[in-house]
Protein backbone atom coordinates (compact mmCIF):
# COMPACT_ATOMS: atom_id res chain seq x y z
CA UNK A 1 0.00 0.00 0.00
CA UNK A 2 1.14 3.61 -1.26
CA UNK A 3 2.14 6.18 1.80
CA UNK A 4 2.89 9.43 1.22
CA UNK A 5 5.55 11.20 3.24
CA UNK A 6 7.76 14.28 3.71
CA UNK A 7 11.39 15.26 3.21
CA UNK A 8 13.09 16.75 6.29
CA UNK A 9 15.28 18.67 3.79
CA UNK A 10 12.07 21.28 3.49
CA UNK A 11 12.27 22.34 6.99
CA UNK A 12 15.76 21.92 8.09
CA UNK A 13 19.44 21.52 6.54
CA UNK A 14 20.98 18.89 8.48
CA UNK A 15 18.71 16.30 10.79
CA UNK A 16 20.02 16.51 14.55
CA UNK A 17 17.74 15.34 17.42
CA UNK A 18 16.24 18.59 18.01
CA UNK A 19 14.31 18.16 14.45
CA UNK A 20 12.20 15.40 15.99
CA UNK A 21 10.33 18.82 17.16
CA UNK A 22 8.44 18.71 13.51
CA UNK A 23 7.32 15.08 13.74
CA UNK A 24 3.74 16.19 15.52
CA UNK A 25 3.47 19.18 12.49
CA UNK A 26 4.00 16.33 9.96
CA UNK A 27 1.36 14.26 11.71
CA UNK A 28 -0.93 17.27 11.70
CA UNK A 29 -0.91 17.52 8.44
CA UNK A 30 -1.43 14.33 7.50
CA UNK A 31 1.52 12.38 6.27
CA UNK A 32 1.90 8.71 7.19
CA UNK A 33 5.96 8.89 6.99
CA UNK A 34 8.84 10.93 7.61
CA UNK A 35 11.99 10.83 5.05
CA UNK A 36 15.22 11.59 7.16
CA UNK A 37 17.67 13.78 5.48
CA UNK A 38 20.70 12.49 7.00
CA UNK A 39 24.19 14.43 6.90
CA UNK A 40 25.51 13.21 9.97
CA UNK A 41 25.00 9.48 11.14
CA UNK A 42 26.88 9.51 13.90
CA UNK A 43 25.02 12.48 15.84
CA UNK A 44 22.04 11.02 15.79
CA UNK A 45 19.99 9.24 19.11
CA UNK A 46 18.52 6.39 17.34
CA UNK A 47 16.03 5.25 19.83
CA UNK A 48 15.41 8.73 20.57
CA UNK A 49 14.35 9.71 16.94
CA UNK A 50 12.06 5.98 16.24
CA UNK A 51 10.44 7.19 19.76
CA UNK A 52 9.23 10.35 18.58
CA UNK A 53 7.90 9.01 15.51
CA UNK A 54 6.23 6.58 17.00
CA UNK A 55 4.67 8.62 19.70
CA UNK A 56 3.22 10.67 16.63
CA UNK A 57 2.01 7.81 14.83
CA UNK A 58 4.94 8.21 12.36
CA UNK A 59 7.38 5.32 10.46
CA UNK A 60 10.65 6.62 9.18
CA UNK A 61 10.16 5.18 5.88
CA UNK A 62 13.60 6.08 4.34
CA UNK A 63 16.33 8.12 4.75
CA UNK A 64 17.71 10.44 2.38
CA UNK A 65 21.63 10.71 1.76
CA UNK A 66 23.80 13.75 1.82
CA UNK A 67 26.29 13.10 -0.97
CA UNK A 68 28.16 16.56 -0.01
CA UNK A 69 31.96 17.08 -0.39
CA UNK A 70 34.41 14.40 0.24
CA UNK A 71 31.70 12.36 -0.51
CA UNK A 72 32.31 10.42 -4.03
CA UNK A 73 32.55 6.92 -5.30
CA UNK A 74 34.40 7.93 -7.97
CA UNK A 75 36.41 10.69 -6.62
CA UNK A 76 39.85 10.65 -4.70
CA UNK A 77 40.94 7.50 -2.10
CA UNK A 78 40.16 9.77 0.71
CA UNK A 79 36.89 10.44 -1.12
CA UNK A 80 35.65 7.15 -1.72
CA UNK A 81 36.92 6.25 1.73
CA UNK A 82 34.88 8.28 3.61
CA UNK A 83 31.60 7.99 1.00
CA UNK A 84 32.00 3.86 2.01
CA UNK A 85 32.19 4.47 5.77
CA UNK A 86 29.33 7.57 5.65
CA UNK A 87 26.90 4.86 3.12
CA UNK A 88 27.16 2.49 5.46
CA UNK A 89 26.87 3.91 8.37
CA UNK A 90 23.48 5.16 6.96
CA UNK A 91 22.57 2.09 6.08
CA UNK A 92 22.94 0.91 9.95
CA UNK A 93 20.74 3.73 10.68
CA UNK A 94 18.51 3.03 8.14
CA UNK A 95 17.64 -0.39 9.79
CA UNK A 96 18.32 0.43 13.58
CA UNK A 97 14.91 2.46 12.49
CA UNK A 98 12.87 0.23 11.17
CA UNK A 99 13.09 1.85 7.85
CA UNK A 100 13.85 0.12 4.64
CA UNK A 101 15.46 2.29 2.16
CA UNK A 102 18.42 4.66 1.68
CA UNK A 103 18.03 6.97 -1.67
CA UNK A 104 19.81 9.14 -2.72
CA UNK A 105 22.68 10.07 -5.77
CA UNK A 106 24.96 7.67 -3.91
CA UNK A 107 27.08 7.15 -6.34
CA UNK A 108 28.84 10.50 -5.88
CA UNK A 109 29.20 13.80 -4.85
CA UNK A 110 26.34 16.47 -6.17
CA UNK A 111 27.49 18.92 -7.69
CA UNK A 112 30.31 17.20 -9.94
CA UNK A 113 29.28 17.79 -13.35
CA UNK A 114 32.23 18.24 -16.34
CA UNK A 115 32.45 16.60 -19.82
CA UNK A 116 34.42 13.33 -19.11
CA UNK A 117 36.44 11.17 -21.76
CA UNK A 118 34.58 7.75 -22.24
CA UNK A 119 37.99 5.83 -20.82
CA UNK A 120 37.69 8.28 -17.85
CA UNK A 121 33.81 7.63 -17.15
CA UNK A 122 34.52 4.16 -17.51
CA UNK A 123 36.93 3.73 -15.17
CA UNK A 124 34.74 5.75 -13.04
CA UNK A 125 32.15 3.20 -13.81
CA UNK A 126 33.88 0.06 -12.92
CA UNK A 127 35.31 1.80 -9.50
CA UNK A 128 31.30 3.03 -8.61
CA UNK A 129 30.09 -1.27 -9.98
CA UNK A 130 32.86 -2.59 -7.26
CA UNK A 131 32.06 -0.13 -4.37
CA UNK A 132 28.28 -1.13 -4.84
CA UNK A 133 29.11 -4.53 -4.85
CA UNK A 134 30.54 -4.27 -1.30
CA UNK A 135 27.67 -2.08 -0.56
CA UNK A 136 24.71 -3.61 -1.69
CA UNK A 137 26.35 -7.11 0.04
CA UNK A 138 26.08 -4.57 3.46
CA UNK A 139 22.89 -3.74 2.62
CA UNK A 140 21.99 -6.99 2.05
CA UNK A 141 22.89 -7.90 5.44
CA UNK A 142 20.83 -5.43 7.40
CA UNK A 143 17.54 -6.13 5.11
CA UNK A 144 18.13 -2.53 3.70
CA UNK A 145 17.38 -1.24 0.10
CA UNK A 146 19.96 0.81 -2.04
CA UNK A 147 17.54 3.50 -3.97
CA UNK A 148 19.92 4.89 -6.63
CA UNK A 149 18.79 8.43 -7.48
CA UNK A 150 19.60 9.39 -11.33
CA UNK A 151 19.48 13.27 -10.97
CA UNK A 152 19.89 16.07 -13.07
CA UNK A 153 22.93 16.87 -15.82
CA UNK A 154 23.40 20.39 -14.13
CA UNK A 155 23.67 17.91 -10.28
CA UNK A 156 26.12 15.44 -12.06
CA UNK A 157 27.60 14.27 -15.20
CA UNK A 158 27.72 10.34 -13.49
CA UNK A 159 23.55 8.80 -13.88
CA UNK A 160 21.26 11.14 -15.21
CA UNK A 161 18.64 8.74 -16.68
CA UNK A 162 16.57 5.79 -15.00
CA UNK A 163 18.03 4.09 -18.12
CA UNK A 164 21.66 4.63 -16.75
CA UNK A 165 20.54 3.60 -13.31
CA UNK A 166 19.45 0.58 -14.37
CA UNK A 167 22.70 -0.16 -16.27
CA UNK A 168 24.13 0.04 -12.93
CA UNK A 169 22.33 -2.00 -10.78
CA UNK A 170 22.39 -4.94 -13.77
CA UNK A 171 26.03 -4.28 -13.70
CA UNK A 172 26.46 -4.89 -9.78
CA UNK A 173 24.18 -7.92 -9.34
CA UNK A 174 22.87 -7.68 -6.02
CA UNK A 175 18.59 -7.89 -5.36
CA UNK A 176 19.36 -5.57 -2.77
CA UNK A 177 19.96 -2.49 -5.30
CA UNK A 178 16.74 -0.60 -6.60
CA UNK A 179 15.80 2.83 -8.33
CA UNK A 180 15.39 5.65 -6.87
CA UNK A 181 13.13 8.55 -8.86
CA UNK A 182 12.33 12.29 -8.77
CA UNK A 183 9.75 14.23 -10.58
CA UNK A 184 11.87 17.13 -10.71
CA UNK A 185 15.03 15.27 -12.23
CA UNK A 186 12.65 13.40 -14.54
CA UNK A 187 11.35 16.34 -16.01
CA UNK A 188 14.85 17.58 -16.88
CA UNK A 189 16.19 14.35 -17.90
CA UNK A 190 13.29 11.85 -18.98
CA UNK A 191 11.75 12.21 -22.34
CA UNK A 192 8.84 10.28 -21.61
CA UNK A 193 8.59 10.34 -17.58
CA UNK A 194 6.12 7.77 -17.11
CA UNK A 195 7.66 5.57 -19.79
CA UNK A 196 10.69 5.88 -17.57
CA UNK A 197 8.60 4.51 -14.71
CA UNK A 198 7.30 1.44 -16.54
CA UNK A 199 10.96 0.67 -17.51
CA UNK A 200 11.76 0.29 -14.31
CA UNK A 201 9.09 -1.53 -12.68
CA UNK A 202 9.59 -3.62 -9.55
CA UNK A 203 12.79 -1.77 -9.08
CA UNK A 204 11.54 1.05 -8.39
CA UNK A 205 12.41 1.59 -4.52
CA UNK A 206 11.74 5.25 -3.80
CA UNK A 207 9.49 7.31 -5.44
CA UNK A 208 10.27 11.73 -4.55
CA UNK A 209 7.40 14.18 -5.90
CA UNK A 210 8.28 17.65 -6.65
CA UNK A 211 7.20 20.67 -8.61
CA UNK A 212 9.16 21.96 -11.74
CA UNK A 213 10.49 25.06 -9.77
CA UNK A 214 11.28 22.62 -6.98
CA UNK A 215 7.93 24.28 -5.19
CA UNK A 216 4.51 22.38 -4.60
CA UNK A 217 3.68 19.43 -6.20
CA UNK A 218 0.66 19.77 -8.17
CA UNK A 219 1.08 23.67 -8.77
CA UNK A 220 2.96 23.36 -12.12
CA UNK A 221 2.81 21.53 -15.57
CA UNK A 222 4.15 17.90 -14.59
CA UNK A 223 1.41 15.41 -15.90
CA UNK A 224 1.10 13.92 -12.53
CA UNK A 225 -1.96 11.98 -13.87
CA UNK A 226 0.43 10.00 -16.10
CA UNK A 227 3.10 9.66 -13.44
CA UNK A 228 -0.23 8.17 -11.15
CA UNK A 229 -0.78 5.82 -13.71
CA UNK A 230 2.52 4.25 -14.09
CA UNK A 231 3.06 4.04 -10.94
CA UNK A 232 -0.24 1.72 -10.39
CA UNK A 233 0.39 -0.09 -13.74
CA UNK A 234 3.85 -1.36 -11.93
CA UNK A 235 1.53 -1.78 -8.55
CA UNK A 236 3.96 0.31 -6.73
CA UNK A 237 3.58 -0.02 -3.31
CA UNK A 238 6.54 2.18 -1.96
CA UNK A 239 6.43 6.18 -0.25
CA UNK A 240 5.61 8.79 -2.36
CA UNK A 241 7.73 11.54 -0.57
CA UNK A 242 7.42 15.39 -1.12
CA UNK A 243 10.81 16.49 -1.63
CA UNK A 244 10.95 20.58 -1.94
CA UNK A 245 13.48 22.96 -1.34
CA UNK A 246 12.84 26.66 0.02
CA UNK A 247 15.49 29.55 0.32
CA UNK A 248 14.77 29.40 4.64
CA UNK A 249 16.73 26.19 4.68
CA UNK A 250 19.71 28.31 3.80
CA UNK A 251 22.40 25.06 3.12
CA UNK A 252 19.93 23.46 0.94
CA UNK A 253 19.21 26.54 -1.01
CA UNK A 254 22.85 27.39 -1.93
CA UNK A 255 23.06 23.29 -2.85
CA UNK A 256 19.67 23.08 -4.83
CA UNK A 257 20.08 27.00 -6.33
CA UNK A 258 17.05 27.94 -4.50
CA UNK A 259 17.29 31.95 -4.94
CA UNK A 260 14.06 32.63 -4.43
CA UNK A 261 10.08 31.98 -3.09
CA UNK A 262 8.26 29.45 -5.65
CA UNK A 263 5.48 29.18 -2.95
CA UNK A 264 3.80 30.74 -0.23
CA UNK A 265 5.44 29.01 2.78
CA UNK A 266 6.70 25.64 3.70
CA UNK A 267 3.87 24.63 5.38
CA UNK A 268 1.90 25.26 2.44
CA UNK A 269 3.99 23.36 0.05
CA UNK A 270 3.29 20.00 2.68
CA UNK A 271 0.40 20.75 3.05
CA UNK A 272 -1.13 21.67 -0.45
CA UNK A 273 1.17 19.12 -2.54
CA UNK A 274 -0.18 16.43 -0.01
CA UNK A 275 -3.72 17.11 -0.27
CA UNK A 276 -3.10 16.95 -4.13
CA UNK A 277 -0.81 14.10 -4.42
CA UNK A 278 -3.69 12.46 -2.76
CA UNK A 279 -6.22 13.32 -4.70
CA UNK A 280 -3.97 12.20 -7.93
CA UNK A 281 -3.47 8.66 -6.77
CA UNK A 282 -7.20 8.34 -5.76
CA UNK A 283 -8.16 9.60 -9.25
CA UNK A 284 -5.58 8.00 -11.04
CA UNK A 285 -6.56 4.12 -12.96
CA UNK A 286 -3.89 1.72 -14.02
CA UNK A 287 -6.62 0.73 -16.81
Amino acid sequence: MVRFGINTFLFTGAFTNSSIALFPLFKSWGFDTVEIALDNPSIIDVKLVKRALEDCGLVCGSVCAAMGPGRDLRGSNEEQAEAMEYIKSCIEVVAALGASVLGGPLYSVVGRAAFEEEDAYRSQWETVVNHFKVLSKHAQDFGVKLAIEPINRYETDFINTAEQAMNLISAVGNPSLFIHLDSFHMNIEEKHPDASIMKVGDKLGLFHACGIDRGTPGNDHTNWGKLMTALKKINYEGDIVIESFTPEVKVIAKAASIWRNTEPSAEDIAVKGLAFLRSQWSNSSCI
